[in-house]
């Protein structure tokens, strides 16, 4: 079983009003809830404030996290946050609805000490707010790792920056939502932590806020998966048209719909291919540039790089659907 809780912070009793914060949330809950297919994915609990009527107060955010990482151990257990942060000597800060300074929101280092606590297989925590970067710092005062197994941490901003909003929405969680919604999938549909942060980290520019990593994991989890760009059926087929992965596929003119040679059979094998080629897993071999010459000339095509990688993965088994 897998456990979210999602939490937006719009409204502060002392503090500037925020506008994206709880609509950002909303839209992690929906990506997180269900995969591309409508299959359940993460139970997630949604936490909004938006007005005085419902403040989210330091207790309230810090019995919610308690709870999510103290259950009975789950799969997954997943912590996002969208609101104002701070930070002074003592650490980093969630600020809530209630706090009149920074430092009396939640403290980021209780954050971790329940993490540290956690019996869930993976524990995954992901902020955006400013100076969130300071989640998991090391501390010389304390006699423990900050990052504990499998956990994963993947902040907005580094420690000392603040996280932008722009058109309405945060910068961070857009490129966020982006992803989950399937820029960062593999050719399997499956999105990882890892790509999470590949994603978010190659869209933002040098001088713009810097997302930070950090992980203790042996293996990165599936959070979701989208729409694969192919089929699995179709991907797993290059292990039955390449003996090895080095291996050379002949063609010849009977392989094209087009030529009065067509062969009903290999014509059907070369749409695969074609499919194949359309995700950079296949490629014709040169002088050839395209896979229809190479057809009608009678030449050959081959593994690429990732083609090769694939083709391992399938021939050990390590391909999940």
């Amino acid at each position: 079983m897998k456990g979210a809780l999602v939490v937006g912070i719009d409204y502060y009793k002392h503090h500037n009003p925020l506008y994206a914060c709880s609509k950002d949330a909303r839209k992690i809950r929906d990506l997180l809830s269900n995969h591309y297919n409508g299959f359940a994915n993460f139970d997630v609990d949604l936490e909004v404030s938006e007005s005085s009527k419902y403040p989210i107060t330091r207790e309230f955010l810090r019995n919610k996290i308690e709870s999510l990482f103290s259950k009975d151990p789950l799969e997954v257990a997943l912590f996002y946050f969208s609101g104002h942060g701070y930070i002074e000597q003592t650490g980093g800060y969630l600020a809530t609805s209630e706090a009149r300074k920074g430092h009396q929101g939640l403290s980021m280092s209780d954050i971790m000490k329940f993490v540290r606590a956690s019996r869930a297989g993976n524990k995954i925590i992901i902020l955006d707010c400013c100076y969130s970067g300071a989640l998991g710092q090391y501390t010389k005062d304390e006699n423990y790792s900050n990052l504990p197994d499998n956990t994963v941490i993947l902040t907005a901003s580094g420690a000392d920056e603040f996280a932008v909003e722009a058109g309405g929405s945060s910068l961070f969680t857009a490129l966020l939502l982006d992803a989950l919604e399937g820029s960062a999938a593999d050719l399997s549909g499956h999105i990882t932590p890892g790509s999470l942060y590949t994603h978010v980290d190659q869209s933002l520019g040098a001088l713009q806020q810097r997302p930070i990593f950090k992980a203790n994991v042996k293996r990165f989890i599936s959070l979701r998966k989208s729409e694969p760009p192919i089929p699995f059926e179709v991907l797993k087929r290059i292990a039955d048209f390449f003996e090895n992965p080095d291996a050379i596929f002949p063609l010849d003119p009977s392989f094209e719909i087009t030529e009065p040679s067509a062969n009903p059979a290999n014509v059907e094998v070369f749409k695969i291919l074609q499919k194949l080629n359309r995700v950079n897993l296949v490629r014709p071999l040169p002088p050839d540039p395209y896979m229809y010459f190479a057809a009608v000339n009678s030449g050959a095509c081959a593994l690429t790089v990732l083609g090769r990688h694939y083709w391992n993965l399938i021939r050990n088994n390590r391909l999940k659907s």
